[in-house]
């Protein structure tokens, strides 16, 4: 079976060779299915860290596309950019989003990268639940947010005039 590493615009699998895989509609749901059963799992986690957060961020940044409200991707990328590279857990990430939540924003322009990383939301379900699946879930992050890197300074110009940096 051929392992997916992307979709490309017109909801094609990209196998990690590069190759498109014929499995057009179906791999979009498996992979939202698997996000699905990791929103569940996620939300069993406890209150303290709140992976849930990072869950739905990670997933938003990878499946985004030209239709995606701004607001989403944005505040994707800001949760993705505050937890890999600031340390932020999913809890401090969610009151990020609601104080940058509190006014109506003109959203930046986000480049959407054609690969959205080496990890999906299918590999965390073949992780073990628990610490070790939380870690995964931390390892999806960086790897969604490495393919976005060429909007790291956008996001960290918006949180420098928040002041949230």
């Amino acid at each position: 079976m051929t392992r997916l590493r992307s979709f490309d615009k017109t909801g094609h699998g990209v196998a990690a060779s590069g190759s498109k895989t014929a499995w057009n509609m179906t791999t979009p749901a498996a992979v939202h299915s698997a996000y699905e059963q990791l929103y569940v799992y996620s939300a069993t986690r406890g209150r303290e860290t709140f992976i849930l957060q990072l869950v739905v961020d990670a997933y938003g940044a990878q499946i985004a596309t030209n239709e995606t409200k701004p607001i989403a991707l944005v505040f994707a990328l800001v949760g993705l950019f505050l937890h890999v590279e600031k340390g932020f857990t999913g809890l401090q990430v969610q009151r990020v989003h609601m104080q940058l939540g509190r006014k109506k924003h003109q959203w930046p322009a986000i480049i959407l990268p054609t690969h959205r990383g080496d990890i999906t939301a299918l590999e965390m379900l073949n992780v073990s639940e628990g610490p070790e699946r939380d870690a995964a879930i931390s390892e999806w992050c960086h790897s969604v947010w490495q393919a976005y890197r060429d909007n790291r300074s956008t996001i960290i110009d918006l949180l420098q005039r928040h002041r949230v940096l």
